[in-house]
């Protein structure tokens, strides 16, 4: 192959677990391959990666995604290859001239070149890429988009700021919202846990937490011994005053949290609970039940867009079952546009 009329030459090795390809992951590659003429990505192995976090996309997943977000250009000059170890064949490549880290990868680029000297071979020339940066001048990391604090573009779902007002449904999102948004689990109406079971069934282990929104929902991930994480209840279901609720064992959520949501509003009080509730289990691995003097039945729309990663929601679907949606990039993005197209209340 050649570039610019010259033979290539130069080979440069990348190494990382590149979850969720965001603007960072693209930043890295585009300053590598400026400066070298073959790029090889070591993509961190499954066994690798799940070790440190079981939610982490495999790894045939995780290359396809860089894949789709290279120029035809980028992706001739581009080859993947699984990564096993900490130092891959990057102690040993004959070929390699160069290897590009940042600062956390820095003191393993250095022990390569230890061990390269060591068997013989000339050290790689260390090239340190920065960080990209989010608005708030923190680096954009894999971990921080799992977290559900921002998307792949650094950019927040969403800032406390944009619910200093409450928000009412237009008749758009109405229509939007008429359908189930997530998976079915047909069960008898007179047998909840069948349903429940079932959507239990279908998560892989590491989904977590589990958020049961509704009564009959929140009761009955009780009575199959599964307590939601985070429930959220009214005491009604199909909006009609409802004895179950009193089932409920309070006593099985470390917090309980009050607030206010009359019909066919989104409030202040709301979200301000519902992330209350998440930050309890992501900070302290907390459980909590939140009481709602009025609605619960939007509320996965702001858990949805707070949810980290790999969340599962549950909620009921009257006469039907329960719907599951596990939270991932697009749940977050159809709610946020769903809440952008809601109406502010005047103050």
């Amino acid at each position: 192959m050649y570039l610019s009329g010259q033979l290539m030459s130069s080979i440069g090795l990348v190494g990382g677990t590149f979850e969720f390809f965001h603007i960072g992951h693209q930043k890295l590659i585009n300053y590598c391959l400026s400066n070298c003429d073959i790029l090889e990505i070591w993509v961190s192995s499954d066994k690798i990666v799940r070790q440190k976090d079981p939610r982490i996309s495999l790894w045939k997943e995780r290359c396809e995604l860089i894949k789709q977000n290279l120029s035809s250009d980028q992706s001739s000059r581009i080859t993947f290859h699984e990564l096993l170890d900490d130092f891959g064949i990057a102690i040993r490549h004959e070929k390699a001239t160069k290897i590009f880290c940042t600062s956390e990868t820095l003191p393993t680029c250095q022990i390569i070149n230890e061990k390269r000297i060591e068997g013989g071979l000339m050290p790689l020339s260390i090239i340190l890429v920065s960080h990209a940066l989010s608005k708030d001048g923190e680096i954009i990391s894999s971990s921080r988009i799992r977290e559900g604090a921002i998307n792949r573009d650094g950019e927040f779902w969403i800032r406390d700021e944009n619910f200093k007002s409450n928000l009412y449904l237009t008749k758009e999102v109405e229509s939007m919202l008429k359908d189930p948004f997530g998976k079915l689990f047909l069960g008898p109406e007179e047998d909840h846990s069948v349903a429940i079971n079932d959507a239990l069934n279908f998560l892989e282990d590491f989904h977590s937490p589990i958020i049961g929104v509704g009564d009959v929902t929140v009761r009955a991930l009780q009575n199959v011994g599964s307590p939601a994480s985070i429930g959220i209840i009214d005491e009604k279901t199909k909006r009609v005053k409802w004895d179950g609720y009193r089932e409920i064992d309070q006593s099985l959520y470390d917090n309980i949290i009050q607030c206010t949501n009359p019909p066919g509003m989104l409030t202040k009080s709301l979200f301000e609970s519902c992330k209350r509730a998440i930050n309890n289990w992501t900070e302290n691995n907390e459980t909590t039940l939140i009481l709602v003097n009025g609605e619960e039945d939007l509320a996965p729309l702001f858990l949805h867009i707070i949810a980290p990663i790999k969340s599962a929601i549950i909620y009921g679907q009257p006469s039907k079952g329960v719907v599951l949606r596990i939270t991932g990039l697009e749940s977050k993005t159809r709610c946020q546009k769903i809440l952008s197209l809601c109406e502010k209340q005047n103050n």
